[in-house]
């Protein structure tokens, strides 16, 4: 088969060789092409460059550190962990304490002057609870400060206790003031 074609090839040259380029062709080509192939340059770096990378890095790693120190202070102790019994307690008397002063508020809107008076006290002793829980985690004796966190919270029970029934006894004595005047 290749003989074939040879033969073939042979044959019809003259129709395969009119396609050649033309003569000058090479030569103007050749002219396009550089004696020396370009020299890539080197890339440098300002100073300018340098300086807002290492910004951006430093930068970067500050923001990370301080997310990653507020992920700490979210995590706090687990109080199950101290002392199942104790967790309980402090949930129970938290949710009491939240449920009256919830009760406490309410009196805000007719007597802000006596909530305002009330509620003093109350923030003092949050303040100490608030002291008691962040010291909880470096403690080394972490049951005894979350048993003083729930005698904070039991007091402060009975405080609230105390002030919504002086408020409710306030109310019933002007109640009965008002009806004694208008039997009058």
């Amino acid at each position: 088969m290749s003989k074939r074609l040879e033969d073939f090839i042979k044959a019809n040259r003259e129709g395969f060789d009119d396609l050649e380029p033309r003569a000058g062709l090479w030569a103007e080509i050749e002219k396009q092409i550089p004696d020396e192939p370009k020299k890539r340059e080197a890339k440098t770096f300002t100073i300018g460059f340098v300086l807002r990378v290492a910004a951006t890095v430093i930068l970067v790693m500050g923001v990370s550190f301080v997310v990653f120190l507020k992920s700490i202070e979210k995590k706090g102790v687990n109080l199950a962990e101290i002392n199942p019994e104790y967790a309980k307690q402090q949930i129970h008397y938290a949710s009491l304490v939240e449920t009256k002063r919830t009760e406490l508020k309410q009196i805000a809107k007719s007597d802000p002057a006596l909530y305002k008076e009330f509620s003093k006290e109350i923030a003092q002793m949050d303040s100490t609870y608030k002291k008691l829980n962040s010291d909880l985690a470096n403690s080394p004796n972490q049951e005894l400060v979350l048993r003083a966190m729930i005698q904070n919270l039991q007091i402060q029970t009975e405080v609230l206790n105390q002030q919504l029934s002086a408020i409710e006894q306030y109310n019933q004595d002007k109640k009965g003031q008002k009806n004694e005047t208008k039997n009058i």
